[in-house]
């Protein structure tokens, strides 16, 4: 049953369709789980993945499906909502269909992008639940992360304190941690600009180690990007183990196994690594695991959910944070590299909003009413932005995907407009199709749902973009010049330094090169919209997340604290006392 979405907000359409959603032993059954494969968690709850996977191994995987997008407005263009939507029209063509999507970040909720939830008829449920730390794997991600990070000063302290052979006496072997060069942080799961830098350690001798220090929202946790890559238990340990928290003196890296603190950080985990069960509006099977940067880290939902996923459906649709640029680069170089799942068929949203933009519409600002450009017929803009999405399909094909364009439909939008990008689409070799779920659910999606079955009976010839043994250097030009339409790159002198030093060390040839950059371009200037011609990605700085096994090329400046705003969501936000309902979320 679709919702009148013209008329109904999210969270109403939400607490409707929440009445009806499936308890958790109801969902043991509808997909055939064993009872000791459910843990229930209120409402919701959680798979245990390893019995699942142990007992399904032989299974062979469904179909896999990505969704990815054009470059995006600063408002989105509706990817989840497009995954829930597919989701609902492939369980209406009366397909065993499930998805996999990531937890979204506290930070953004109380900020202003809000939840990230879908919208319309094609959403995730419970909403409330989802939007408010759902079964906790956010908070045990920071208990894992800050303990690191006691762990690391309570030892400087100590060293500080006591001479080796006192030290000894406790069992303590001498770090010699370099207070400049610490690599770790403190993370909480709010947009805090007051916390970026900080000084800790003030005080006494007993009060800690004095030094600069900072603090980071929970999703740019390395934590949280390893439990995104990890494939099991024992991999997620072994992870944890290798993460850098900072330098000795002598620039040898300090890991939290040198600190003693990787199994007691793991403990912390030992609940997050199983996946969240949730539901469409339309009461199918969504997956909700992990939630990372998809600017300075992998920015999918996890291996593990896909693992389980492809074993228990038959249509697996999985999301890629941003545009395709990023989202479907690192789904495509490091995600099916790690996890060894290739996909049968991308799905690319666009919105003829975006499209406009490419075109040469007027800046679109979150927040403030769309200029009249974006709502009245405009052909000539949507046929200069289509250039944008005929990049990306092209960087789709390179992967040996087929794509399937899907226009999100808003009802400003024309049938000329629609006709327009028809035919770039199907030009540049990709399937399209007009898809209506914001406002219909499954029935508005049934032309995409279509033209994905179809596309997934189309042979896949995938291959990678770079094989690992390309050095570090040669596969960010490769990027550069494939998918983001560069010229070539400019190194600064440190970036550079870094990059050798990564290429000479035989530990590092099998780490994933994870961009990092502005999702609102093809390149680095969020300025630059359509495809800019003519340019140079410059790389300033190499990151290393030696845990989840990324080195980071940044292009650009990206903070790993975003500010909250002058008007934040949390201020319309409330509890009414005689129900216990949360008000003003959404």
């Amino acid at each position: 049953m679709a919702y009148d979405a013209t008329k109904l907000k999210d969270f109403e359409i939400a607490e409707q369709a929440e009445k009806n959603m499936p308890l958790p032993y109801e969902w043991a059954e509808k997909l055939n789980l064993q009872k000791d494969e459910i843990i229930p968690m209120g409402r919701i709850c959680k798979l245990d993945f390893m019995k699942i996977a142990d007992r399904l191994k032989d299974k062979p995987d469904g179909k896999f499906i990505e969704v990815t997008a054009i470059t995006p407005t600063p408002l989105g263009e509706g990817k989840t909502t497009t995954s829930m939507g597919l989701t609902e029209g492939l369980g209406m063509r009366g397909v065993n269909v499930g998805a996999a999507i990531r937890q979204p970040s506290g930070g953004p909720t109380m900020n202003i992008k809000g939840t990230a939830a879908g919208g319309g008829n094609s959403l995730a449920i419970p909403m409330t639940e989802f939007s408010l730390g759902l079964t906790g794997d956010l908070n045990d991600i920071m208990n894992a992360h800050n303990l690191g990070m006691v762990a690391l000063t309570a030892r400087m302290q100590h060293e500080r304190n006591y001479d080796d052979a006192e030290l000894a006496k406790r069992n303590l072997k001498r770090l010699d941690v370099d207070p400049t060069n610490v690599q770790f942080g403190w993370i909480i799961d709010f947009c805090a600009q007051a916390l970026r830098n900080i000084v800790i350690g003030i005080g006494g001798k007993m009060d800690g180690y004095m030094m600069q220090s900072r603090f980071g929202i929970a999703v740019s946790s390395e934590i949280m990007a390893i439990l995104a890559v990890a494939t099991d238990l024992k991999d997620l340990r072994e992870r944890i183990g290798r993460i850098i928290v900072a330098y000795d003196k002598k620039g040898n890296p300090v890991t939290t196994e040198d600190l003693e603190v990787a199994g007691a950080m793991t403990a912390f985990m030992r609940n997050a690594i199983n996946p969240t069960l949730m539901s469409t509006a339309e009461y199918q099977p969504v997956l909700v695991h992990a939630g990372p940067f998809a600017n300075i880290a992998i920015g999918q939902s996890s291996i593990i959910a896909d693992r389980i996923a492809l074993k228990m459906f038959d249509y697996h649709i999985t999301e890629s944070g941003f545009a395709a640029d990023i989202g479907f680069e690192k789904f495509w170089n490091v995600k099916c590299r790690f996890s060894g799942h290739i996909p049968n068929v991308s799905v690319l949203t666009a919105t003829i909003r975006a499209l406009k933009m490419h075109g040469g519409g007027p800046k679109v600002v979150a927040g403030r009413p769309l200029p009249e450009e974006y709502i009245k017929e405009n052909v000539g803009l949507v046929e200069k932005g289509c250039e944008n999405l005929v990049h990306h399909i092209n960087t789709i094909r390179k992967a040996g995907i087929n794509p399937v364009v899907c226009i999100n439909a808003f009802h400003t939008d024309t049938k000329d407009e629609i006709a327009v990008v028809r035919r770039a689409a199907e030009a540049a070799g990709a399937r399209c199709a007009l898809s209506e779920h914001w406002a219909k659910g499954g029935e508005g999606a049934l032309e995409l749902a279509d033209a994905v079955i179809d596309a997934c009976n189309d042979e896949v010839n995938f291959k990678f973009l770079y094989p690992l043994e390309l050095p570090l250097r040669q596969r960010v030009e490769m990027i550069a010049k494939e998918v983001y339409g560069a010229d070539g790159v400019s190194w600064s002198a440190e970036a550079e330094a870094k990059a050798k030093m990564f290429e000479e060390n035989p530990a590092y040839k099998d780490f994933a090169t994870m961009m990092v950059k502005t999702h609102l371009s093809l390149t680095h200037d969020p300025t630059l919209k359509g495809v800019p011609k003519g340019w140079t990605l410059p790389i300033r700085d190499v990151l290393i997340y030696a845990g989840a096994k990324f080195l980071c090329p940044m292009a650009g400046t990206i903070s790993l604290m975003p500010g909250t705003s002058s008007d934040p969501a949390y201020r319309r936000i409330d509890v009414d006392t005689e129900t216990g309902k949360v008000l003003g979320l959404f």
